[in-house]
């Protein structure tokens, strides 16, 4: 990223105005910003595992319930929390989880989309 600053400088023994340039550049980060947090590949692949869990407990709760949402909620956003069964449905993915928060503050959520697939967006 280029910067451009001009500084306007008197110089009152000449009683003239000289215009000047200053060139600032960045120069762009390379690497990770906190080496120390690097993950090995079975850390990476413990989370994984982790997520694929957390996915299956929500999944069947998703399946029972997108048959009738579909039909209303069409592209809504549905937040579940899988250990008391409850989901909370928005059209705003954010409103979605923050009811959910409000009812199970420290409880994770998995979000679905309410469609066909479960998701939204293209790859």
């Amino acid at each position: 990223m280029k910067c451009i600053v001009a500084y306007k400088i008197v110089d009152y023994a000449l009683k003239k105005t000289v215009m000047t340039e200053t060139k600032l550049t960045r120069t762009a980060r390379r690497g990770r910003i906190f080496p120390e947090m690097q993950w090995t590949a079975e850390q990476i692949a413990q989370w994984r595992a982790k997520q694929e869990a957390f996915y299956q407990r929500c999944k069947p709760i998703f399946d029972q319930a997108q048959p009738e949402l579909i039909k209303t909620h069409y592209n809504w956003y549905m937040a579940v929390e899988p250990e008391s069964g409850e989901y909370f449905v928005e059209k705003d993915e954010m409103t979605a989880i923050n009811m959910s928060r409000q009812k199970h503050p420290q409880a994770p959520v998995f979000i679905f989309k309410v469609n066909e697939t479960g998701v939204g967006g293209t790859i």
